[in-house]
């Protein structure tokens, strides 16, 4: 059996050593909504200069999609980040129901997701790419629903692709997600009870 990888180490490894470097290299972080963002931004953004990418095109109806991306935006200006770009990704489901046909039926954390998690990581690296990042990653770990193994299993594969460096974290560690929770309650951040796509919203009880 594998041992367990902790990259909550791994992560307090990398932030130290930033540390030590005395400058911020860039990061192109991707977010899945405000609420998941605001600890990680809380969380990073002394170590690095960010920037978000919003793209998500597994979110629906797109009513969702904009109301999501705009409290984004609401909890940015209102944390005073006012370094941090926000991208906007191209809204294509289609990709999302293309990766998803024949997993319809297939419950949260199961393939369907994995390839979602693939999806949208690839995207991020070819920003960070874009933009000459020195980092990508994904506030996605900090859910307890999200399967932080899998994102970061991921992670290396693709960092490995683009020849970019992939940030390993579970932002869900050290009370990340109750923390959260926390800033959610303090800036008013809409907090969807469905992942976000209409299979995780049918199964949503």
């Amino acid at each position: 059996m594998n041992e367990k990888i902790n990259y909550q180490i791994i992560l307090d490894k990398t932030l130290k050593d930033i540390e030590n470097c005395n400058k911020k290299p860039s990061l192109m972080l991707h977010s899945c909504c405000a609420p998941c963002s605001s600890y990680v931004l809380e969380y990073l953004h002394n170590y690095f200069k960010i920037t978000i990418l919003f793209y998500n095109p597994n979110i629906s109806p797109e009513s969702e999609f904009e109301f999501r991306y705009e409290e984004l935006k609401r909890l940015i200006s209102e944390m005073k980040l006012n370094d941090i770009e926000v991208i906007k990704g191209e809204y294509v489901p289609q990709k999302f129901y293309e990766l998803a046909k024949g997993l319809e039926t297939l419950p949260e954390d199961s393939e369907r997701c994995y390839r979602c998690y693939e999806l949208r990581l690839t995207e991020a690296a070819e920003y960070a790419q874009k933009y000459n990042c020195n980092y990508f990653t994904t506030t996605l770990s900090i859910s307890p629903h999200k399967n932080a193994a899998k994102l970061n299993e991921l992670g290396k594969e693709i960092s490995e692709k683009y020849n970019i460096d992939y940030l390993y974290s579970d932002f869900k560690k050290r009370n990340g997600y109750k923390r959260s929770c926390e800033l959610s309650d303090f800036y008013n951040l809409y907090r969807q009870n469905y992942c976000g796509c209409v299979y995780s919203k049918v199964n949503t009880k």
